[in-house]
């Protein structure tokens, strides 16, 4: 059978998970924190015709003969460019200025997202709009993070309050941290948000609702505060919108449709070959 026929229909698997990629890409054009994909091919295996030589006293050196096999898709790569920003003006509404991700709670697990359109639910804890809960730190006297992770909770000062002190208003800082305003007219830093860094972002499992999961490549997870190390700063009443770039995408789509049409018309020629050679007999 014809090295190009199977050659060919490499080529049509590898541009149709293109395409997917693309279409994936466009379809999440404006979703809050989403984190385009593009897709890297490479050759397979080549078949070894003749092996290279060496050159000699009467003869010169001579180059293997190798007839590729197609195309295979090497990876998939997620560009963690920064997304431009959306004011909302909602003090819940958070976004990360450089690198690291906002830690939620999924049950036993932690998982991490760059999507802070967040919200405190009925019992006063900060909770995604799937409502996984938000993690970060409480905060000792000198307002210094303390302890593991914890929920991002309104309640976390109530114990340290003069009696009939309640708190009136809140507001989260570039650091993070989230600053209520009580009725004695005092502001007290409640917790502060934890921001979680990667040394390889790129090796991050995507699980869906905007959020990744740590995996072998990833690297540990580096847990602390914003602006600390690496980890940017925060910024509220605002959201990180997707970093998809329509005009590039279109053009990708532009080169998977060709690369899939040019794939067909091998097979396709490869077809009428192998039809000629059946002819022969004819």
């Amino acid at each position: 059978m014809l090295r190009s026929l199977f050659a060919g229909i490499s080529g049509l698997r590898v541009n149709q998970t293109m395409l997917d990629v693309t279409g994936n890409n466009i379809a999440n054009a404006n979703t809050t924190g989403f984190k385009a994909s593009t897709t890297v091919f490479s050759d397979t295996l080549s078949q070894m015709l003749t092996a290279a030589s060496g050159g000699n006293a009467e003869r010169g050196g001579t180059n293997p003969i190798q007839i590729g096999l197609g195309v295979q898709l090497a990876a998939t790569s997620t560009n963690f460019g920064q997304g431009s920003a959306q004011l909302t003006g909602r003090q819940t509404d958070v976004m990360l200025n450089g690198d690291g991700f906002f830690v939620l709670a999924d049950g036993a697990e932690n998982v991490f997202t760059r999507a802070g359109a967040f919200t405190f639910d009925q019992n006063g804890i900060l909770v995604s709009p799937t409502g996984m809960r938000v993690q970060g730190y409480e905060l000792d006297a000198l307002g210094v993070p303390t302890g593991g992770l914890v929920d991002v909770d309104l309640s976390l000062i109530d114990a340290s309050l003069p009696p009939g002190v309640e708190l009136t208003s809140y507001s989260i800082s570039a650091d993070g941290k989230v600053r209520g305003v009580f009725s004695d007219g005092v502001q007290r830093d409640v917790c502060q948000l934890a921001v979680a860094d990667f040394t390889n972002p790129m090796g991050l499992e995507k699980i869906g609702d905007t959020t990744f999961r740590a995996s072998a490549n990833s690297g540990a997870v580096d847990l602390g505060v914003a602006g600390e190390g690496q980890r940017g700063t925060i910024q509220a009443g605002a959201l990180e919108m997707s970093n998809v770039d329509l005009s590039a995408e279109f053009t990708n789509l532009i080169l998977a449709q060709r690369g899939f049409q040019a794939s067909s018309r091998v097979i396709t020629t490869s077809d009428q070959v192998l039809e000629e050679l059946v002819n022969i007999k004819r």
